[in-house]
């Protein structure tokens, strides 16, 4: 059961917005082969705000995604991407519906 997760805000620097958007579809595959990652989303809030949302059954799990490739390349081009650092926060799952 999923207990934890991730919720991100990510802003785009002017003019980065597409470039956003491409960068986090292309995260998909990245995401889908962690193990422990139950769920991911990627989403558009407006043109130049983006979200992620993740659950993940424990700590370890969680841990083990920020240490991951998509972590690691967000941070590494957060700089030419991002009008600003990620919000990133820890948020505790009462209730979810998941396939399967």
């Amino acid at each position: 059961m999923v207990t934890i997760g991730l919720l991100a805000t990510l802003h785009a620097a002017p003019g980065m917005e597409d470039e956003v958007a491409s960068f986090l579809a292309g995260a998909l595959p990245l995401v889908q082969a962690e193990q422990g990652t139950v769920a991911w989303f990627a989403f558009r809030l407006d043109e130049s705000t983006f979200a992620l949302v993740d659950a993940f059954d424990d700590e370890a799990a969680l841990q083990a995604h920020l240490d991951g490739d998509v972590a690691g390349a967000l941070m590494g081009r957060a700089g030419e991407l991002l009008s600003k650092p990620p919000e990133i926060r820890t948020v505790q799952i009462l209730a979810a519906k998941l396939p399967g």
